[in-house]
């Protein structure tokens, strides 16, 4: 029997593996894990439904969306920042009210302060007499021996109770968002896009089910999340990045009506990913979690 100089748990390095498994087992650090295909939205899926697009529109930015979820985002949106404009004037209005009201109490009180001083002077006197002796530094660690038992609150009573203040509420953005570039968005910006179906002769398997679904309106070339490309803002039609480099782009007229074509008519599709690393979209997703304290 072969003699073993030292245990596989004897090494003097803290492996890769082991700090691996005491991360997924403990909680703490950073955890990394890679995104497979079946984690990615495909590339003629809309981006809040994550299902096939019915009525796909694009925006600006190249973010795909279904025409009746990105209408009813919008709907929602401003419905929710009306609301929060209501409670924002409302709370501006009750702040106003209470500065004007505190002003006016201001007000009174040095009428009141003033006719008092006028009328008996010597009682004034000996009131600023007694703040004085009251403002030097207690001999005492009691709250209480400067007479300030009257006018520090208590605890037990209700009225004398300190009360936490309602949060205040900020004034809300009045502009809609994009959910995925968080950039302005305006129904005018939405832009129809027009997918090409492929011509494979199979008219029972629905769209869904198919792997292969539409293709360039130009060359014809099969879509997918590993082949970039653009929508035509002239036409909405859908072509390659490839066609576009090489056939589109040396005349600048879209090919599908003849149109003349400018640099920001042409839209890059926002894709996801194909799974492999040379798709060139960032497939890691990480998490910061509590970090051990030495």
């Amino acid at each position: 029997m072969t003699r073993h100089a030292r245990n596989c748990t004897a090494g003097t390095v803290y492996t890769y593996h082991e700090r691996k498994k005491d991360t997924s087992s403990s909680g703490y650090g950073s955890k990394e894990v890679r995104l497979g295909k079946d984690s990615v939205k495909e590339f003629d899926c809309c981006c809040l439904t994550l299902q096939p697009c019915k009525n796909p529109v694009i925006t600006p930015d190249g973010y795909l969306y279904d025409k009746e979820a990105i209408l009813e985002y919008i709907i929602h949106q401003k419905r929710e920042i009306a609301r929060k404009l209501k409670e924002f004037e409302k709370q501006k209005t009750k702040l106003e009210t209470e500065k004007a009201e505190l002003c006016k109490a201001a007000v009174e009180a040095k009428k009141t302060a003033f006719v008092k001083k006028e009328t008996n002077p010597v009682a004034d006197n000996m009131e600023q007499k007694k703040l004085a002796v009251e403002s030097q530094v207690p001999t005492s660690l009691s709250n209480m021996e400067t007479g300030k038992d009257k006018t520090l609150p208590s605890f037990w009573i209700p009225n004398l109770t300190p009360h936490a203040q309602p949060t205040q509420v900020k004034k809300p953005e009045e502009k809609v968002r994009c959910p995925m570039s968080k950039k302005p968005l305006r129904l005018k910006d939405l832009i129809d896009v027009t997918f090409t179906p492929i011509k494979d002769g199979d008219s029972k398997t629905a769209l869904i089910a198919k792997q292969a679904r539409y293709v360039c309106a130009v060359t014809n070339d099969v879509l997918g999340n590993s082949v970039p490309c653009a929508v035509l803002r002239t036409s909405g039609n859908v072509v390659t990045m490839e066609c576009l480099d090489k056939i589109i782009k040396k005349d600048m007229v879209d090919p599908t009506n003849s149109k003349k074509l400018m640099e920001k008519d042409i839209i890059p599709l926002q894709r996801g990913s194909s799974g492999f690393s040379g798709a060139g979209i960032n497939l890691k997703a990480k998490r910061d979690g509590a970090a051990l304290q030495a």
